[in-house]
């Protein structure tokens, strides 16, 4: 019942948080009531239009995230050996990048543990697979996270990744070696916008591009395949919003932006509880990289939204 409750506060919907449970909507509503009930309180106020916490509720919620933490963490201690020897599911999105470096040194530093890599795209969309078991790490923007989501996650900063721009190749920014953020004014970009599992790296990307007179493209569907993603770019016309370590696209460049240095940040991100030994390596291996490259170490005058730079600092 605590879960079904977390999940409707997260998401203040009765049918998202019966889909993020997997349940029928009609099971999640017996579970809130039956907890109603047992507290002889009210803890939502429902309208045609609305729902939302009543002072109950508010009062419930950090009681409720204690509770399923340290459930959440008991059942992980007793898991038996075996369950701890499992390959481990990371998800790192691209065969490129942060992540995937990251998961690159580990296996050099383990490899008698097996890392079972995944590549999903977003840090939204494998949440779900983190907090249901079906991934156990993946690699993103902690911030971007519904709070009741990040309150049965952990996670580990790894790197303020600079963010770059991917221009077609006879774009005339494309000519120099570092593009300045007020340069893109009047242009559009695609960042994410439409694919549910990208939504926090869509919203890093609005708040970059508030004020400063740039476009963000119309949102399309979730872009399968870097073949498919050439295809609808290329016929759009639009410019990516992205990281600077990024898959190679033919006919196009990949430049920094700069003036400021917009960041990225990235963590590791895992189920909170979870016991296995390839998560120790893992975040070595982040360590290690982060030590070796500076990762955490931001640019003077870099940008970067303040709940970031809150959650990375811990």
């Amino acid at each position: 019942m605590l879960r079904a409750f977390m999940a409707v506060a997260d998401e203040l919907h009765f049918t998202r948080a019966a889909a993020r449970l997997y349940v029928a909507q009609q099971a999640l509503s017996r579970d809130i009531r039956r907890l109603e009930r047992d507290l002889g309180t009210m803890l939502f106020l429902r309208t045609t239009r609305q729902v939302r916490l009543t002072p109950e509720g508010e009062r419930l919620l950090p009681y409720a995230q204690r509770v399923l933490a340290a459930h959440d963490e008991l059942s992980a201690a007793f898991a038996d050996g075996a369950e701890r020897a499992r390959p481990l599911l990371v998800d790192v999105g691209a065969p490129v990048g942060t992540a995937y470096r990251v998961l690159e040194r580990a296996r050099g530093a383990a490899p008698d543990l097996e890392f079972a890599a995944r590549f999903h795209s977003g840090l939204t969309g494998a949440a779900e697979g983190l907090l249901t078991g079906g991934l156990d790490v993946s690699f993103g923007r902690i911030a971007g996270l519904p709070r009741g989501v990040r309150n049965r996650l952990s996670h580990h900063p790894v790197r303020y990744e600079p963010m770059a721009v991917l221009l077609p190749a006879e774009h005339p920014l494309a000519a120099r070696a570092a593009v300045p953020v007020a340069s893109l004014a009047g242009e559009t970009l695609y960042t994410g916008a439409g694919n549910a599992h990208t939504a926090e790296w869509t919203a890093l990307a609005a708040r970059l591009f508030e004020g400063r007179g740039i476009e963000a493209a119309a949102p399309y569907p979730e872009i399968d395949g870097p073949a498919e993603f050439l295809r609808v770019v290329r016929k759009r016309g639009w410019s990516v919003l992205a990281s600077v370590e990024f898959i190679e696209v033919p006919g196009m460049v990949l430049r920094p932006l700069v003036d400021p240095v917009p960041l990225s940040p990235v963590s590791v991100v895992w189920r909170r509880g979870l016991r296995h030994p390839g998560l120790d390596v893992l975040r070595a291996a982040a360590r290690e990289l982060g030590t070796e490259g500076g990762w955490l170490s931001r640019p003077r005058g870099a940008w970067l939204p303040p709940e970031d730079a809150r959650l990375m600092a811990g």
